[in-house]
């Protein structure tokens, strides 16, 4: 299983122009940065080297050589990928990045909490290979998410045991200033509904950001102690096909699956 994760890692091996933009848990741009991440082959590629420079900083690019694969990162066939804290523990800085892998394009996704548990800022990475032909798409909107969503998941285990595989169905209403979803899965029925303001939609607990490039970001506002939770980073990589990033944590704090839905709006 780790060698076809290296595998999955190398897929995204290139050099890469884009930015670090962060924004604020109510969804106000904060700062953006340029950026160029170049990820190269080292060795017959069993070294990667990972080179980030910050072109409106003048600290020296950041280097880091990576020649095996730990826990905390866990990648899909396609070369999309999750890593972050194995456990949540209060008082204690904690976060996830996510990945999408998308011919000449990466968006990556960065949640940050601070010691208080609160969400501290959300940082979007927008990434277009070097010469290649990749384009930003328009910022996400509500009118986009509104419809049947019929979706194929795989689920990952840090205990590597067999994937598992199944299919979703999320359905997606506005009414007036509010938004209901129902998601449907061989194992839930569940509905939720959130107050939209603006590029924000708040859920009992919960926060999803509308953000550039047809990305979000859902989070706890406060991840509560003794009690479950998870992160999600979705890409709407096409007006009807989007991609969706979770990862689940139990009421001990402890990440136990990651899960790559790829879904397709059927209807309006």
């Amino acid at each position: 299983m780790s060698s076809s994760q290296w595998l999955r890692l190398l897929k995204n091996v290139g050099v890469w122009q884009g930015s670090f933009t962060q924004f604020s848990p109510h969804g106000t741009l904060i700062k953006n940065t340029p950026t160029l991440v170049n990820l190269e082959g080292l060795n017959h590629n069993k070294t990667i080297k990972l080179t980030v420079n910050r072109l409106d900083s003048n600290e020296p690019p950041h280097v880091n050589e990576l020649t095996y694969l730990n826990r905390n990162i866990f990648l899909f066939e396609e070369g999309h990928f999750a890593k972050g804290s194995q456990q949540f523990s209060p008082f204690s800085v904690f976060g996830a990045e996510f990945g999408f892998f998308v011919d000449d394009r990466r968006l990556r996704m960065v949640q940050l909490f601070n010691k208080e548990s609160n969400l501290e800022q959300v940082t979007l990475i927008r990434e277009f290979r070097a010469n290649g032909s990749g384009v930003e798409r328009s910022p996400l909107t509500v009118q986009q998410l509104e419809g049947q969503w019929q979706g194929e998941a795989i689920t990952l285990y840090p205990d590597w045991r067999e994937p598992r595989n199944y299919t979703t169905n999320l359905t997606i209403k506005i009414e007036g200033d509010n938004l209901i979803q129902t998601l449907k899965t061989p194992e839930l029925n569940f509905t939720s509904e959130g107050k939209i303001d603006h590029n924000t939609i708040t859920f009992s607990g919960n926060r999803l950001l509308l953000l550039p490039d047809g990305a979000s970001s859902t989070t706890p506002l406060k991840i509560e102690n003794r009690q479950s939770f998870f992160l999600e980073c979705s890409w709407l990589v096409e007006p009807y096909k989007r991609l969706r990033l979770i990862r689940q944590y139990d009421d001990k704090g402890v990440w136990i699956n990651v899960t790559l839905v790829t879904e397709t709006k059927i209807n309006l």
